[in-house]
């Protein structure tokens, strides 16, 4: 009688247990972050400004949810191109100093056209209720996948990171606009809750 034995094959271009749990962690804890941010704000108070140069906080979510779809999608269009492990020399930020270059406001960025608020969303729920669906499946996908993101790139005006980095930027992504909902909540204008 012959035995067969079952083995399993790690891919060696695939993300560690680490890579894994480190992002998917970091995905999990930004959404929680935004939604208990977001709980019970009056219609009011989602659309308070500081002023007219500013974004209301429902700006902020429409550009959260836009922005988590783009930056998943810069990270698969990078999977289309041929693995090179020889690019991974220019990969010259840590996977930890990518997100706190991201997170930190101190430094301010443009958002491009394509991703400023427009009202796009029929609701704040709405846009809220499209970057829950696509982060849920960001996250199932970063823990399930078995893609070589790690030699895969995309260059950026700051420099070349890889496909793995980009969903850690997606994820660093709404933790900075997630920072900037509570500087709005803090500013001495914003209303208060009636009764």
């Amino acid at each position: 009688m012959i035995a067969f034995v079952t083995m399993s094959f790690h891919n060696p271009a695939g993300l560690s247990d680490a890579e894994r749990n480190y992002a998917s962690k970091l995905l999990q804890e930004t959404q929680i972050e935004l939604l208990n941010k977001l709980r019970r704000l009056t219609p009011e108070q989602l659309n308070f400004k500081p002023d007219t140069a500013s974004w209301s906080i429902a700006e902020c979510v429409e550009h959260i949810a836009v922005t988590e779809s783009g930056l998943f999608g810069i990270s698969q269009s990078a999977m289309k191109q041929p693995a090179d492990p020889s690019r991974r020399s220019e990969v010259k930020m840590s996977d930890e100093a990518l997100v706190k270059m991201i997170t930190d406001r101190n430094t301010r960025y443009k958002a491009t056209d394509a991703v400023k608020p427009s009202g796009r969303y029929a609701s704040n729920e709405a846009a809220l209720k499209e970057f829950i669906s696509k982060r849920e499946s960001h996250i199932e996908y970063i823990k399930t996948t078995s893609d070589d993101l790690r030699n895969h790139y995309h260059v950026f005006p700051f420099g070349t990171i890889d496909a793995y980095q980009s969903i850690l930027f997606m994820a660093g992504h709404s933790k900075r606009h997630t920072d900037q909902i509570e500087e709005i909540m803090n500013n001495a204008s914003f209303p208060k809750k009636k009764g």
